[in-house]
């Protein structure tokens, strides 16, 4: 019997990641479903943060795959990550967030967390998560958020070097001062990789593949 994973994106790109992800961590009878709203993002972006209107539209969502007969709902944009906790009272599958292992792996490897971001939208909610998370756990945190200045607007110019420059030493001025840094967007990841190994001195944390992994122990559960 096939069960259906729906996942909803805000950026069309991320359906290849995720495929991939999907097809070497998840059961073979569990099929991932693609729900791709750019609209979403761009409301989110225009308000400088969540709205009723995209708490609406997340929740439309949660509610159109349960009734398509979905199992689970992952979110994978850290922005509408709050939005989970209004759809998981609205449906009866459940509705996960993207940033959480990564948070509660990042919590457990030190009490002092760095989060990078290059837009205010995904800062402010992963800032927020960390310090949920680490209460909810028991565990005193010191966050230090920081948003990579002009990188988003880089990166929109189509100018990949410096978004990749400005991010790359946000990263490595995070990790002289934290036990560990987040990214709070899963597109940053390919900055953090191409960080030589003797200034990367504490790990350096990215959501999606925790995610999966995540999701693996779920579904085969």
């Amino acid at each position: 019997m096939i069960r259906k994973l729906v996942f909803v994106h805000t950026v069309g790109s991320l359906v290849t990641l995720f495929d991939r992800l999907a097809q070497e961590l998840l059961p073979n009878d569990v099929k991932p479903v693609h729900v791709a709203d750019e609209l979403l993002l761009s409301v989110v972006l225009e308000a400088d943060g969540l709205t009723p209107q995209a708490y609406r539209m997340v929740n439309a969502h949660a509610t159109a795959a349960e009734e398509a007969g979905a199992s689970w709902v992952q979110l994978t944009c850290s922005s509408i990550s709050p939005c989970a906790d209004v759809a998981r009272k609205l449906v009866g599958i459940p509705v996960l967030k993207i940033d959480e292992p990564m948070i509660d792996q990042a919590i457990g490897l030190g009490r002092r967390v760095g989060i990078a971001a290059t837009v205010r939208t995904t800062l402010g909610p992963t800032q927020q998560l960390v310090e949920m998370r680490a209460s909810a756990l028991g565990r005193g945190v010191t966050v230090d958020p920081v948003l990579c200045p002009g990188a988003y607007e880089a990166l929109q110019a189509g100018d990949a070097e410096t978004h990749d420059r400005i991010v790359r030493e946000a990263l490595v001025q995070l990790g002289v001062r934290n036990d560990v840094v987040v990214l709070a967007q899963a597109s940053m990841a390919r900055v953090a990789d191409t960080i030589a190994p003797e200034e990367q001195v504490v790990p350096i944390l990215s959501s999606p593949r925790l995610a999966m992994e995540h999701l693996a122990r779920v579904t085969s559960g």
